[in-house]
């Protein structure tokens, strides 16, 4: 029976990691979940709204999962949320180059018992790959509507949301008798009775632990008889089951020809090479790092003096007094948002998202393993340290994708001294424009230096066996321009919808401190900071401010100092910087340790990096006689 469409309320896209499924999610109901060419960045639920059959319905777009056995905190919250009964329909989003993999999953859904539809996404790499998929075979043999799309280019969308009214249940096929008889066994003993009974039946069989006490020694029983006859564990048996019929029907519904050999499949050869790749990834930041800097350098010289002749204008129509310095306050701080912080951002966030869509993040996260492995930097936490560069909340939350909690708290604690957006902004802004570019990169790699002598200190007051890494690289892709800027606007959203308001508000309230005389005591509050690091009395309020977004600390120096950052020696602005590298997280980060972590955990951390940034600005100040 075919999903009812008045029934239809919520639907859910399921998928492996890297299947692209976050890239169909955006393509359906509009910009809003960060897409990757790595696996690894959906690590929560994600909801829009789409129109299928003139109806509005909720889309999900769930973690990316190869099993619904469900390993790491994300994976449990896809299998979570199939059993909570929310889903009416499953979209299960498949990278058809991959597809004998793909329906493993697919065997796996069908024990839900929910209507379901079959995206095969990525037509093009597996036309790539020399991959012919005959569509009405594979539709005939699940019982399900399959439908073919390449999410990146919008082709298929339309025939995908026309087929969820007509999705129906996997047709699931049997496992052999001795795997049926163990499967009814228990199914017998469940109370339950529910169309996901068999699913339930098949995981206690696996070996997860039943909840009801009732249940463990039918199961046990099972379990037992089923190894006693096959020789092997049962949660084995059944893997193993699944991975035969998948290849079966594989090989029933496509055909593999010749797979085009081009530039995609060459470049590994360079990039990934146990030693020219590393040179190459130097190079390849190098020229991010170039392109960043002077393009942010050019736009702010162009932006900056119109800005400030508009200012002096404003500053002259309102006059003096509290209100007037109000008002402008608020003005130049919006001004030093478009001056300072976006002609870096915006250029920064755009070569991001470059890399990550032409899939050479996961390259970076490879060859960054063999390097890190030494420092206990290895495994899937490579991952949360390059969305780190990002942004860090997304970094934190990123850590749900290990399983060992141990790894989770070290992985974050180290993810929060990456630099994120708001602190290049600072690194490029002041150390860069006004030290020099050599600088700023200085500090970028004292920067990871710290953070794998951090991570091998961490390991060791930590200690536990990290798994080695198991990354899927995907193909290289041609990125598409559209996705390139809707990712980027994303991001920046962010700065626009949160920072700016901040960004004025707080340059006012300082204006107005300044004008009524309170400026000087509320640096007064935290001159024990800035006095050891031989920064101006000036400088407290903007690093509390930083506390709140770190591009806040930037925006606000150049306010609170007379004269402008140019106010400072070069020796402070590099000291300044050192500490907005490593002190207090902003509050959004503060947040999502406390949510992931736990607060007890979240002040140590808090506490530990502030500590360290303090202990490295002082070095930094000692080193250049500051």
């Amino acid at each position: 029976m075919s999903a009812d469409l008045r029934a239809v309320r919520r639907v859910a896209l399921v998928g492996q990691p890297n299947a692209g499924k976050s890239t169909l999610f955006n393509a359906i109901v509009g910009y809003r979940a960060v897409a990757a060419n790595f696996p690894g960045t959906t690590v929560e639920a994600l909801h829009g709204q789409a129109s299928v059959g003139g109806r509005r319905v909720e889309v999900v777009d769930l973690p990316g999962t190869y099993s619904l056995l469900g390993g790491d905190i994300a994976e449990q919250l896809t299998r979570d949320f199939l059993l909570s009964g929310e889903a009416d329909v499953i979209v299960q989003v498949v990278d058809s180059s991959l597809l004998g993999r793909s329906l493993e999953l697919t065997l796996e859904l069908a024990e839900l018992g929910l209507p379901t539809v079959l995206c095969l996404n990525m037509m093009d790499e597996a036309e790539h790959k020399g991959i012919s998929i005959d569509r009405e075979k594979l539709a005939a043999f699940l019982g399900v509507p399959v439908v073919a799309t390449v999410a990146s280019r919008g082709q298929g969308l339309v025939d995908l949301l026309a087929a969820i009214p007509e999705a129906h249940p996997v047709r699931r096929p049997p496992y052999t008798a001795d795997v049926e008889r163990a499967l009814s066994q228990i199914q017998q003993a469940q109370s339950s009775t529910g169309r996901s009974s068999i699913h339930r039946a098949a995981q206690l069989l696996a070996g997860e632990a039943p909840a009801d006490s009732a249940l463990e020694e039918p199961v046990e029983g099972a379990r037992r008889a089923l190894a006693e006859g096959r020789g092997e564990d049962p949660g084995v048996i059944l893997a193993d089951e699944r991975h035969a019929q998948a290849m079966r029907l594989f090989e029933a519904v496509a055909t593999v020809g010749t797979a085009r050999v081009g530039w995609r499949e060459r470049a590994d050869d360079l990039f990934m090479h146990p030693v020219v790749g590393y040179p190459l990834l130097v190079v390849a930041l190098l020229a991010m790092f170039g392109a960043v800097f002077w393009s942010g350098d050019a736009l702010e010289g162009l932006l900056s003096p119109l800005l400030e002749a508009v200012s002096a204008q404003i500053g002259a129509a309102l006059g003096t007094g509290p209100g007037a310095a109000l008002l402008l306050g608020a003005w130049d701080g919006l001004a030093a948002g478009v001056a300072i912080v976006l002609p870096y951002l915006i250029p920064f966030l755009f070569l991001l998202a470059l890399l990550e869509d032409v899939g050479y993040m996961p390259r970076v996260g490879f060859l960054l393993d063999g390097l890190m492995h030494r420092v206990g930097l290895h495994g899937k936490s490579v991952i949360p340290f390059l969305l780190g560069y990002g942004c860090t909340v997304p970094a934190i939350l990123a850590t749900r994708i290990l399983d060992d909690e141990r790894d989770r708290l070290v992985t974050a604690a180290l993810a929060v001294m990456i630099p994120c957006a708001g602190r290049t902004i600072v690194v490029m802004g002041l150390v860069g424009r006004y030290v020099g570019p050599v600088a700023a990169l200085l500090l970028y790699l004292g920067n990871v230096v710290v953070i794998a002598l951090a991570g091998w200190a961490l390991t060791r007051l930590v200690p536990g066996e990290g798994p080695g890494l198991i990354l899927e690289i995907p193909p290289y892709r041609t990125p598409r321009l559209r996705n390139l800027l809707g990712k980027t606007w994303l991001r920046l959203k962010g700065f626009v919808v949160l920072a700016w308001p901040l960004l004025a508000v707080s340059s006012a309230l300082l204006a107005l401190a300044e004008a009524l005389g309170w400026a000087g005591g509320l640096n007064l509050g935290v001159r024990f900071l800035t006095w050891p690091l031989g920064l101006p009395s000036e400088t407290g309020v903007p690093l509390v401010l930083g506390i709140l977004r770190k591009e806040l600390s930037l925006v606000m120096l150049d306010e609170a100092l007379v004269g402008g950052v140019g106010a400072l020696t070069q020796a402070q602005m590099i000291v300044f910087t050192v500490f907005v590298l490593f002190y207090v997280p902003c509050l959004a980060t503060v947040g999502a340790l406390g949510r992931e972590l736990g607060w007890r955990r979240t002040g140590l951390v808090v506490l530990a990096t502030t500590g360290l940034g303090l202990v490295l600005a002082l070095l930094a100040r000692a080193a250049l006689g500051a």
